[in-house]
């Protein structure tokens, strides 16, 4: 297993629960591991121009996943992510991102 993938499992299991990522599943690319692709999966991005998600506000970061996917909030790239993970998903990234250390 990958250590990236070993890190997700908190988040995974959380999404597991809302039954937005089925547990038993065979290997495939986690929402979780999307967002870390940009955003880091601590939270710090790697990249300049991509923002931090560590200890960002839980209402605001879901409400800017919302944003991004209904086209309110312009953003080529988040459109497309944001489109493609349901609600549930959308909470437990936002919740997951919010709880950890700046």
């Amino acid at each position: 297993m990958s250590r990236r993938l070993a890190a997700a499992r908190p988040l995974l299991a959380i999404l597991a629960l809302l039954g937005a990522y089925p547990a038993s599943a065979e290997p495939r690319t986690s929402p979780a591991e999307e967002c870390a692709l940009c955003h880091g999966l601590d939270g710090i991005a790697r990249s300049a121009d991509v923002p931090h998600l560590a200890a960002q506000n839980e209402l605001y970061m879901y409400n800017q996943m919302l944003a991004f996917r209904s086209g309110k909030r312009p953003h080529k790239e988040m459109r497309y992510m944001a489109r493609s993970i349901s609600l549930a998903e959308a909470q437990a990234l936002s919740a997951y991102y919010a709880s950890l250390p700046r």
